[in-house]
């Protein structure tokens, strides 16, 4: 029978979600709940769409503000996230920051795509929706759990993408680029559908660790860096959706 893990016992495929986030919590007066985190994973989702969405008409009518938008987003997202990494206890303030940030990313993004593959970016949505659903659902069926073998499977695929993103940025600075990467052949959207499995599976584990978290008593304000750290996965999820799609669509 797989064991549950623990706070510490872990680290998750999220950088910012890693098993050290939840040690030495000590005395912190309220402890955090599974609903508080839930519920602040929702209210971020939320903010990120929105601003998405306005970001999305901004650019529309205004296209000089698309990279500026993409770029800002970026930049401020990242050096957000590296903060959050070690001061995990600013998270109330710092989390919807990030989540807007974000949203700037996303709807300038999704822009770009939605230009040359009409309605992309709405089912790039509803397929990033309903695999985080349909996630939970497993999840919490207890269909898929959160074991030290899955974790170890995803870890190592998590590193695999990494230096496969990374030799491939620098191999298109020296004008050779990888093209079975970025084409629409079958062995690209192969590669596609598996870092889009992998995304998946990552939402499993951020699920396992934040209700072993809840269990555990962590700190209130830790619902609110959950929350963030969930929110770090599901717009990878949806990036990788968006370049699956316009792979699929390029086919046609």
């Amino acid at each position: 029978m797989a064991r549950r893990y623990a706070p510490g016992d872990m680290e998750t495929n999220n950088p910012v979600l890693s098993g050290k986030a939840f040690s030495n919590f000590g005395s912190y007066g309220r402890a955090m709940t599974l609903d508080g985190a839930v519920f602040k994973s929702g209210l971020l989702l939320l903010i990120a769409c929105v601003v998405a969405g306005v970001t999305w008409v901004g650019c529309q009518n205004n296209p000089a503000l698309l990279m500026p938008a993409m770029l800002g987003g970026s930049i401020g997202g990242f050096v957000v996230a590296m903060v959050l990494t070690f001061k995990r206890e600013w998270s109330p303030a710092l989390a919807p920051a990030y989540a807007v940030l974000e949203g700037c990313v996303l709807g300038s993004i999704s822009l770009l795509f939605e230009r040359r593959f009409p309605g992309i970016a709405f089912n790039a949505a509803v397929l990033t929706l309903g695999t985080l659903g349909g996630m939970l659902l497993l999840y919490r069926l207890r269909i898929v759990r959160a074991t030290e073998k899955l974790r170890l499977g995803v870890m190592a695929a998590l590193v695999a993408i990494v230096v496969l993103y990374l030799v491939s940025a620098v191999m298109g600075m020296f004008g050779k680029p990888m093209a079975f990467l970025h084409d629409s052949s079958p062995l690209s959207i192969g590669i596609s559908l598996v870092i889009v499995g992998v995304a998946a599976l990552c939402l499993v584990l951020d699920f396992g660790l934040i209700e072993a978290s809840a269990e555990q008593g962590a700190p209130a304000y830790m619902e609110w860096y959950c929350a963030f750290s969930l929110l770090v996965t599901i717009v990878w999820l949806y990036l990788e959706m968006l370049r699956l799609l316009s792979k699929l669509n390029s086919r046609r």
